[in-house]
């Protein structure tokens, strides 16, 4: 057992920890709710342009944009956001998981795989990993997530270029999903074609009958329109993931840093109870040496 002293040291060293984490939870906690704001106010947007594209690709438009319509796939790319920075629990893990399940059926199939990483976590699990192919990397600043979304799009550009040219066939965005500020989870949506996204919903809609859609009077081209509204809709589906994932990372980020604060407590606790056993042995070594000396008197 320890001495005394060690046992002291031990438990400042502890509060010392205690006190980085108090602090560390009490910041994520501030940066979350700036997070959750800003992820609430992208939301009726995202929304929107969903109705709008739905609306516009329901109306049977024959206008031959490379978003809207499916094709056989020979080859898959992913979108992956995590986060930059640790310390916040299996959140980064527990998503990487849910993409790994979804990828290694691509890959039974012999269907290839190619991924952009949005954050630092993602670009060093994914670049480990065998038969896929990491060709965008991209960052984020949480302290600046306005000018980092602008940085993201650049990654972003690559995947849709490829799945315009037909280097890919299907494109996948993987992001965290905000359910409440202890529970995230993994969410995994297809982000083009278009159509394929649409024929999910519809069949989610088929039951509820109270469900329509309905066209537009377009003013200028329709071609062009169209174009502008596709790449309307995917910026507002990314920007909606980064919000949401930054949301995210701070919840759980606070909930592991108070965790590991609880966590100090009861360290605490045991060592002080180590601390008065010693001492109890130190007391009763010490009267025992005494009674002792006054028998040998």
């Amino acid at each position: 057992m320890s001495n005394a002293r060690e046992i002291r040291s031990k438990v400042q060293s502890v509060k010392n920890t205690q006190k980085i984490t108090g602090a560390m939870e009490l910041v994520a906690a501030s940066k979350m709710r700036g997070a959750i704001v800003k992820m609430n106010n992208v939301r009726p947007y995202v929304d929107c342009a969903n109705t709008i594209i739905k609306n516009v690709v329901a109306a049977s438009i024959d206008y031959p944009n490379p978003y809207l319509f499916e094709r056989e796939v020979k080859r898959v790319g992913y979108i992956v956001t995590s986060t930059d920075r640790g310390l916040c629990g299996g959140l980064n893990i527990n998503l990487f998981k849910h993409v790994l399940k979804d990828i290694k059926k691509h890959l039974d199939d012999r269907i290839e795989v190619d991924i952009c990483v949005i954050g630092s976590k993602a670009e060093t699990f994914f670049r480990k990993l065998k038969g896929v192919n990491v060709v965008a990397v991209a960052h984020y600043n949480d302290k600046d997530l306005e000018t980092s979304i602008r940085m993201v799009s650049g990654a972003v550009k690559v995947m849709l270029d490829k799945f315009t040219n037909s280097e890919i066939d299907k494109l996948y965005l993987s992001s965290n999903q905000f359910i409440g500020t202890i529970k995230q989870k993994p969410r995994q949506q297809v982000l083009l074609p278009i159509q394929d996204v649409l024929t999910q919903e519809q069949k989610a809609d088929d039951k509820d009958v109270s469900k329509g859609h309905w066209d537009y009077i377009y003013e200028r081209d329709i071609e062009e329109v169209l174009n502008a509204l596709c790449m309307r809709y995917i910026e507002a589906q990314v920007r909606g993931a980064i919000l949401e994932n930054a949301a995210c990372e701070q919840a759980a980020r606070m909930l592991a840093m108070k965790n590991a604060t609880d966590n100090a407590s009861d360290i605490i606790d045991q060592l002080k109870l180590d601390y008065n056993k010693v001492r109890q042995a130190m007391i009763t070594q010490e009267l025992a040496e005494i009674c002792s000396g006054a028998a040998a008197v």
